[in-house]
C-alpha cells in the first residue's frame, strides 16, 4: 500500500515540528473545539506521525490513529515506544477504515488531510459511520476560499497585504511548483467550501461549530503577515445526531 507521504516521510516529520502554524493556530484550534477529550474513544483519521494523537492522548483521551502511509506510521509507533500513551496505530485507509468497528467511537478527527483524499465523500462516510450516536467530527483543511491553485498574496503600496484569488470553481488535484513545502511535494485537491460541507452533511453529520482563526502573534504572523487579514485554515466541528 504505497502512499504519496511514504516518499517525504522523515521530511515531513521534521517539517510539521518546525513549522509554528501546527503549534501556535492548529492545536489550539482543535483543542478548542474538541474541548476535554479525557475518558473519550477517539479515532484519529490520517493521523500521520502521530502528533495529534500523542496530544490528545496526553490529555487523556483513547486514541487510535488510522494512516495509509507505512512510512508515517513508523515515525508514530517509534514515538509510542519512546513515550507510552496508549496509542494503537493501524495502516488504514481513511476512505473506509475496514479496521474500525462501525459505533466504536466518542470522537473522531482528521487534521490537514482531507486535501490530500481523493473522495472526500468517503471519508465523510468513515467519520460517520465510526462514531457512536452523539458522537463528534472535527477535521481541518487548508481553507477553500482563500487556498485556491491561483491565489496569491500582494502587498500594497502602503504595506498591507492582501489575497488574490481566482480559480476557485475548478476543482482539482494540484501541486504548486513554486512550494517547497507540502503541496509542493505531494499536492492536494482543491475543492469549494459547499463541495466538503455538503458532501459532510449528505453523509448525516450535522454542522456544530467553524473557526477560521486569525493569526495575529507568533512566528506564524511575521512568516505570512496576510494571515491577520485572512484565514489560511478552515476548522469544522460536526455531530452524529
Amino acid at each position: 500500500m504505497q502512499a504519496p507521504y511514504d516518499d517525504i516521510a522523515q521530511w515531513y516529520d521534521t517539517y510539521l515540528r518546525e513549522n509554528p502554524i501546527y503549534r501556535e493556530v492548529v492545536l489550539p484550534t482543535l483543542l478548542e473545539l474538541v474541548g476535554k477529550p479525557g475518558g473519550q474513544a477517539i479515532c484519529d483519521l490520517a493521523c500521520g506521525q502521530g502528533w495529534i494523537a500523542r496530544e490528545l492522548a496526553r490529555r487523556g483521551a483513547r486514541v487510535t490513529g488510522v494512516d495509509i502511509s507505512e512510512n508515517l506510521l513508523a515515525l508514530a509507533r517509534a514515538a509510542e515506544v519512546r513515550e507510552p500513551l496508549g496509542i494503537t496505530y493501524l495502516q488504514d485507509d481513511a476512505q473506509n477504515a475496514h479496521t474500525q468497528v462501525s459505533g466504536s467511537f466518542d470522537g473522531a478527527i482528521c487534521i490537514m488531510a482531507l486535501m490530500n483524499i481523493p473522495d472526500v465523500g468517503a471519508a465523510f462516510h468513515t467519520a460517520r459511520r465510526i462514531l457512536k450516536p452523539g458522537g463528534w467530527f472535527v477535521f481541518a483543511i487548508t481553507h477553500p476560499c482563500f487556498e485556491t491553485p491561483y491565489a496569491k498574496w500582494i502587498e500594497t503600496d502602503g504595506g498591507t497585504h492582501v489575497r488574490a484569488v481566482r480559480g476557485y470553481f475548478d476543482e482539482r488535484f494540484w501541486t504548486s511548483h513554486g512550494s517547497s513545502g507540502v503541496r509542493g511535494r505531494v499536492g492536494e485537491h482543491h475543492r469549494m467550501l459547499s463541495t466538503y460541507l455538503n458532501a459532510m452533511t449528505a453523509c448525516g453529520l450535522v454542522l456544530d461549530h467553524m473557526r477560521e482563526p486569525q493569526v495575529t502573534g507568533g512566528k506564524r504572523a511575521e512568516q505570512v503577515p496576510g494571515n491577520r487579514e485572512v484565514p489560511s485554515l478552515l476548522f469544522v466541528k460536526a455531530r452524529v445526531v
